[in-house]
């Protein structure tokens, strides 16, 4: 999971994209429902980059195609730890992708600032699946 912990830590977006199985299913620490799909996932991705503040990695846990990666960021002035954890497909991209967060406090924080993002990350999605389908 190397090549997606370098793409995050350089904020390199289209090398994050690159890491996502088409058939990724995301889910959010501050959202029910999960969201299914390349384009949805890689703009969610993009849209928290804008959103923490000092967002660092602070450990990597593999087991074969399974990672957990622990971060620390900062999101409306709350300092949020969580963890990333990603499963691998066959070809070695991330085809899960579930994403935990503490404090409550930090996860409040992290659902209203994703909120504000959220039309944006709804116009993303749909200009990547419609430049998808040709």
């Amino acid at each position: 999971m190397n090549a997606f912990r370098k793409a995050v830590e350089a904020r390199d977006t289209d090398a994050m994209a690159a890491c996502l199985a088409d058939d990724v299913v995301f889910t959010s620490p501050v959202a029910f429902t999960p969201y299914p799909g390349k384009p949805i996932t890689a703009a969610i991705l993009r849209a928290v980059l804008r959103v923490f503040e000092n967002f660092r990695y602070e450990r990597e846990i593999a087991d074969g195609a399974n990672h957990a990666l622990v971060f620390r960021a900062e999101v409306g002035g709350k300092e949020i730890q969580g963890c990333d954890f990603l499963h691998l497909d066959a070809d070695g991209l991330i085809d899960e992708f579930t994403v935990m967060v503490r404090p409550l406090s930090a996860a409040q924080a992290l659902s209203e600032a994703m909120a504000a993002q959220f039309e944006q990350i709804k116009a993303e999605a749909l200009e990547a699946s419609d430049a998808q389908r040709g």
